[in-house]
């Protein structure tokens, strides 16, 4: 998900809320069920939410594995740079 949450960045996640097109989320693959990924919510589908990556060139994303089960919504990064996670409106990618 770089630029927006790095390797190591420590974040905080709202479990079980529900995710809004563009937020930050936190995601479970049925392909891949032992990784956890952060991801940029598209849209809800039938069985889960499209994500993306926000560096499409370099990301594993639905393109790849198909829909992804949202486990939570982050909220913020807690390390290095502290702040509220950007959300991208609808249609606007990175």
């Amino acid at each position: 998900m770089s630029p927006t949450v790095g390797d190591g960045d420590v974040v905080l996640v709202r479990f079980g809320a529900p995710p809004a097109t563009g937020d930050v989320v936190l995601v479970r693959w049925s392909a891949r069920p032992e990784q956890l990924s952060v991801k940029r919510a598209v849209r809800p589908e039938p069985g889960g939410w499209w994500v993306l990556g926000d560096f499409p060139e370099a990301s594993t994303d639905s393109r790849m594995l198909g829909v992804a089960n949202v486990i939570g919504v982050v909220r913020f990064r807690m390390w290095p740079r502290p702040g509220r996670l950007r959300v991208l409106p609808p249609g606007v990618s990175k």
